[in-house]
């Protein structure tokens, strides 16, 4: 194949398995779904600055450990000792540019999940494409072939998992009221996200049978993440259900739009028969509705954690548009 043939095929063997996982990645945010120019950012940032900022620290950093430990005990190395904090840190610099500028973005454990992975995605999806078109040059057809599936199926969401740790830190540490915790869960989740990385890169590099200590390691934070999901999604539909059962009393909204309101299912029941039966505009006013209720469930949270003036603001404001949204659908 031609340079600009393997250029292309590598390029696109490393964005259709992106897309599919960032739209996995998407789907799973049932009830309050994350704006879409705050993920591209994010994705923009692990695909572009990210890796361009990781590649000149990896390099800078790598000299003094060749020169400690020599050209090939250094080079085996790096990729352990110098890639996992140099890049988790610098995917972790857009996450802590969404808490310090967006926070307000940050409404559950899995909003910081969502921020991370989709970093992660974006740095994975730049970095396969290198690491493919180098298989090539170095050892063929097969060799491509197979780092390809390795990198982008069986490994393909391990930049994903380890900045998911770390936008889960922050977003942990953004809802707790404890201090230690605001400033130490941050820290956990990024050491967390160094040290998995670290292991996989180690046990890749030392191969044979520690590949599988990879496989366990790698797929069981996977598992650990999908978890912690389903938990948080379960926290989610639990503060619905609470807090806008509230709302129903003071005529914000109807028993039966609070039951719909309160379902991830009914509300896909709901947004379907709509647009099938009313027309786009009248699906976009349901959708709407739906994602000022999550808003007013995250906001009444927020304020039972801090008894902040903003979210009691917010609350008042969200009521009075849900309140007119409520009746438009009825009409």
């Amino acid at each position: 194949m031609s340079d600009t043939a393997v250029l292309l095929l590598s390029t696109l063997a490393a964005i259709l398995p992106t897309l599919i996982y960032v739209g996995v990645i998407y789907w799973v945010d049932r009830y309050e779904k994350e704006p879409w120019w705050l993920l591209a950012a994010a994705f923009l940032w692990g695909a572009v600055p990210a890796i361009l900022i990781a590649y000149l620290f990896n390099t800078m950093l790598s000299v003094p450990l060749l020169l400690l430990l020599g050209n090939d005990l250094g080079t085996a190395a790096a990729p352990a000792l110098i890639g996992p904090p140099v890049e988790e840190t610098i995917k972790g610099a857009a996450l802590v540019a969404i808490f310090l500028f967006w926070r307000n973005e940050i409404d559950s454990p899995l909003d910081g999940i969502i921020h991370g992975a989709v970093v992660g995605m974006g740095f994975a999806m730049v970095e396969n494409v290198y690491y493919f078109v180098e298989t090539f040059n170095q050892g063929g057809v097969e060799a491509w072939g197979v780092n390809i599936v390795l990198r982008a199926i069986v490994f393909g969401l391990n930049h994903a998992l380890f900045s998911s740790f770390t936008g889960l830190g922050i977003a942990v540490g953004r809802l707790s009221t404890r201090r230690a915790v605001k400033v130490g869960l941050p820290l956990l989740g990024w050491a967390t996200a160094v040290f998995l990385h670290f292991l996989h890169n180690l046990t890749v590099t030392l191969g044979n049978g520690f590949v599988f200590v990879a496989l366990f390691f790698d797929w069981g934070g996977v598992l650990l993440v999908l978890g912690i999901i389903i938990w948080a999604l379960l926290e989610e539909r639990r503060w619905l259900r609470k807090y806008l059962a509230e709302e129903i009393a003071l005529g914000t909204f109807t028993l039966s739009q609070y039951t719909t309101a309160s379902s991830s299912r009914k509300r896909a029941v709901y947004l379907l028969r709509t647009l099938l039966g009313k027309g786009f505009r009248a699906n976009r006013r349901a959708a709407n509705f739906f994602l000022q209720c999550s808003h007013l469930a995250y906001s009444k949270h927020h304020w039972k954690l801090f008894q902040d003036e903003n979210s009691a603001a917010e609350i008042v404001a969200l009521r009075q548009e849900i309140t007119t949204l409520a009746n438009e659908l009825r009409q």
